[in-house]
């Protein structure tokens, strides 16, 4: 009976706490209020995904797809903070009546967006102390650039050629003069290097990353800090940051179709596994074409796939990703052209869709010294299989203090084939009757007869060349880890962090010579003398139509090991003025070796490893073989980096900043390769850079101007010529110039600008018999630039032009070839119809023949009928995209 009696008192007990809970929760319950509102842009458009957040706190929500938000609201909720990307922020006292609606102004150069890339501490644009571009993924959509390097050219004080194709193209930062690639700038995604170098031989930066709909956002930053945040980027860093997912499930799917032949799809789709906590993002692309410049075969085939989770601590974040890309493309070279002042195609050769590979010719299989035959196939083009995997984390310590570290693992296998011209094209009787094979021998055909390779019909061409059959195999790792210390309060952000990284290239080279007939569509051909008796010795030039067997092999290797130490330090004297210094000291080490080759020494006549009597052919007689024992060296670069800067905010839409940095760039790899036995002539390339910036943004106007002076030691230029050898010259530098931006907006009319004035000139060149001292170096235009207005003629329907212009600029160093001033008008229209957007971008409208390089393998003035490389002719794309 006590234990009942105890029992009931216990439950009344219960019970009068649980109603005392009810009533307290009630009270709260009632003092929450839902707050309904609407996000649009000037145009009365909802804006999908805009933040609004109760300031000094962690509450908020995100717009839908109508641009709609609910927000549970307390009684201390007095403003909201109301962000897009690509909008300026705006505060918004709390209003508990009606639907609240809120119209963003559109953010003119993201000079109020935050950027990350090169600082420790990140801040507005308008507010950085760096020459930095930023394009977030709406306006890389507006822009539809074909390729990376088609993205990047409208970065000014980038000089980027984009005639190569989709990959492998070059890119010059404020007018330092490289043998190509990307080859003073460090290419990135989230923060890490997609390969550690970026130039090495046949494996440009571009050949690993792709541009789809994963993309959030590019920074592009020039010189400045780029030396402090990065080893060997004196001339700045290019980061794409990949999208991350949300609560919201969202994602865009499109379809694109083009005039050559071109079937693309993408996807990228993000979400909340675990709301607030954990979260995915996945996507990729699948893109077939023949090209622009059509080969007979499939020149793109391919894509990529990349995902990664990300899971938000209490303070901070653990995020893994991982990139598949198994692409190929192919590669453009120089084609022939007549008219140096006025370019202008051949007979029989259309320079804007021309090219010299064909599927006439994509096998090719050649008998090699010691047995066996070197199999290829051109259509595989230029065929990297990347597996990259991520990881990253960040957590605040508490007191100011956080710890990041940020790592990445690249596995690449490159099987690279291209057809590469050589000497220009001569008339049929002229090239038989000076024929020499690439060892320089002469064996001029007294009785020419050309025959098709395939058929075996004789053919009469007009004009015949020999080209190069290319063939580079190259095995590729590389692993790097940054890790950082980071702290912070009002008037101080520093940051101490060591990278590490280290990175193994392993590459065999086979390459062949091809006698081929000059037009569209090229035919192998076959080359024998008749005043020699069938099966005579040296009768036929050529064996299947390859005039010279392995002429050049190589097999070699290079592997980097970096240790670098660095801080930075940003210090706010004033609201106004800020100071930021930084300093690195990299511990590098190279290695590698190489085969000593036996250079156009072997033939096959008296080889007993083949039934085939080679004696009646000259085509095995220039053959290299590459044999034991390697040539190992070493090569070490201890060097301090540094670079310091003052900015001043003269108001909330003015600043202006002055920096000064020094940074170097580590020889590359053939100049290791070149001077395996004489390291000491090697050096770093030095360079110094002085800048002064300007920001402005008023409501419809930004402008960003940046005036820099730099001045360059040890530039290497180790281009292959025609003989197998490389240029291994070195020089001096000076540039100065100036990089402007521009965005004008008058209700539906926009106009962007971009524009770089330069002036690179050589003060120190050595080389064998060369005084080149006052030459503007090559492939380097003194101006350049792009304009692009635009005009919304409805609210879901708008169109675009763009003019580019390029100045006249040298094929050589020299300055005995010019290549002309061109222009290039694109254009476009775009419709949004709710969540769809169908765009048509049309580029190269007029056929402009514009010349980006000449031949880079000969180093004599050109003659009547030239090699030079033109952009792609025009071409049209039509998308499909939607958002959900």
């Amino acid at each position: 009976m006590k234990r009942y009696l105890l029992f009931i008192v216990a439950c009344c007990l219960l019970s009068s706490a649980e109603t005392s809970y009810s009533k307290e929760r009630m009270k709260v319950l009632k003092s929450i209020e839902t707050l309904t509102g609407i996000v649009v842009d000037k145009s009365d458009q909802p804006i999908v995904g805009a933040t609004v957040v109760i300031k000094g706190t962690r509450t908020g929500t995100s717009t839908d797809r109508d641009g709609k938000f609910a927000l549970n609201l307390t009684p201390d909720a007095k403003v909201l903070i109301i962000s897009a990307i690509g909008y300026k922020s705006v505060e918004q006292p709390v209003s508990a009546s009606g639907t609240l609606k809120i119209t963003l102004l559109e953010d003119l150069m993201e000079l109020n967006a935050v950027v990350v890339t090169g600082s420790v501490n990140p801040l507005k644009k308008i507010e950085s102390s760096v020459a930095i571009t930023s394009f977030n993924s709406k306006t890389i959509q507006q822009l539809a650039p074909s390729s990376a390097a088609d993205l990047l050219k409208h970065v000014p004080g980038f000089v980027v050629e984009t005639s190569g194709g989709e990959v492998g193209n070059n890119l010059f930062s404020r007018g330092i003069p490289s043998a190509g690639a990307y080859e003073y700038v460090q290419i990135q995604e989230d923060g890490m290097p997609v390969f550690e170098d970026g130039a090495l031989q046949f494996a440009n930066a571009d050949n690993w990353l792709r541009v789809d709909e994963t993309i959030s956002r590019m920074e592009a930053l020039r010189g400045g800090s780029g030396s402090i945040f990065a080893t060997n980027a004196p001339g700045g860093i290019i980061n794409f940051i990949t999208k991350t997912g949300g609560n919201d499930f969202s994602g865009t799917a499109k379809m694109t179709t083009g005039t050559s032949g071109l079937f693309r799809t993408d996807l990228n789709v993000g979400g909340a596994l675990i709301p607030d906590r954990l979260f995915f993002n996945v996507g990729g692309f699948y893109r077939t074409e023949n090209g622009v410049r059509n080969p007979g075969f499939k020149g793109n085939d391919g894509g990529q796939v990349k995902m990664n989770l990300k899971y938000n601590l209490d303070k901070g974040f653990i995020k893994l990703s991982y990139k598949k890309l198994n692409d190929r493309n192919l590669f453009l070279l120089p084609i022939p052209l007549t008219d140096k002042n006025n370019p202008k195609g051949i007979d029989g050769f259309n320079p804007n869709t021309g090219t010299l590979t064909s599927r006439n010719f994509s096998q090719l299989d050649v008998p090699q010294y010691g047995g066996g035959y070197f199999k290829r196939n051109l259509e595989d083009g230029v065929h990297p299989i990347v597996d990259a995997v991520g990881a990253e984390f960040k957590t605040d310590l508490g007191g100011g203090f956080t710890l990041s570290n940020n790592t990445r693992y690249t596995k690449i296998n490159l099987e690279y084939t291209a057809i590469f011209p050589g000497a220009e094209p001569q008339t049929a009787a002229d090239f038989a009757a000076g024929y020499k094979t690439s060892s320089g021998a002469d064996f001029p055909v007294l009785s020419p007869e050309y025959t098709n390779a395939g058929t075996g019909a004789v053919m009469n061409p007009g004009l015949v060349a020999k080209v190069g059959y290319w063939a580079i195999d190259k095995q590729m790792k590389n692993f790097a880890n940054n890790l950082r210390f980071d702290y912070k309060n009002d008037k101080v952000a520093l940051s101490l962090g060591y990278y590490y990284s280290n990175w193994t290239s392993n590459q065999q080279w086979n390459w062949s010579n091809l006698l081929v007939e000059v037009s569209d569509n090229p035919q192998l051909l076959n080359l024998v003398d008749k005043s020699v008796p069938e099966g005579g010795n040296n009768r036929s030039r050529t064996y299947n139509g390859v005039t010279d067997i392995s002429w050049l092999t190589r097999q070699a290797q290079t592997k980097g090991n970096l240790n670098a130490v660095f801080g930075n330090a940003e210090i706010k004297a004033t609201d106004q003025l800020t100071f930021d210094i930084g300093l690195r000291y990299d511990m590098d080490r190279y290695t590698g070796y190489k085969g000593n080759s036996k250079f156009n020494s072997q033939n096959l006549d008296n080889s007993t490893a083949f039934n085939n009597d080679f004696a009646g052919t000259t085509a095995d007689n220039s053959m290299t073989t590459t044999e034991g024992p390697y040539q190992y060296w070493e090569y070490d670069v201890n060097r301090l980096s540094g670079s310091a800067a003052a900015s001043y905010k003269f108001a909330e839409d003015m600043a202006a900043y002055f920096r000064y940095s020094n940074g170097f760039r580590s020889p590359i790899e053939e100049a290791y390769f070149d001077n395996a036995d004489r390291l000491d002539k090697l050096k770093p390339t030095i360079i110094n850079q002085f800048e002064l910036g300007y920001k402005y943004q008023a409501r419809q106007f930004a402008l960003f101007a940046n005036a820099f002076y730099m001045d360059l030691d040890n530039l290497a230029f180790t281009d292959i010529l025609l003989n197998g050898k490389s240029e291994n010259k070195f020089a001096k530098a000076r540039n100065y110039g100036i990089e402007l931006e521009g965005q004008f907006t008058a209700g539906d009319f926009s106009l962007t600008i971009n524009a770089t004035l330069q002036d690179p000139k050589f003060n120190d060149f050595s080389g064998e018999g060369v005084n080149n001292n006052g030459n503007r170096v090559r492939r380097i235009p003194a101006f350049y630039g792009t304009i692009r207005p635009a005009y919304n003629l409805t609210k879901n329907l708008a169109i675009y032009a763009e003019l580019n212009h390029f100045g006249k600029k040298y094929s050589d160093n020299e300055n005995v070839f010019a290549l002309p001033a061109f222009d290039v008008l694109n254009a476009g229209v775009s419709l949004k119809v709710k969540r769809m957007r169908f765009a048509l971008d049309a580029s190269n409208l007029t056929n402009t023949i514009g010349l980006t390089e000449g031949n880079p393998r000969v180093t004599t003035a050109p003659g009547s009928i030239y090699y030079a490389r033109p952009i792609l002719g025009r071409f049209a794309k039509l998308s499909a995209a939607f958002d959900f």
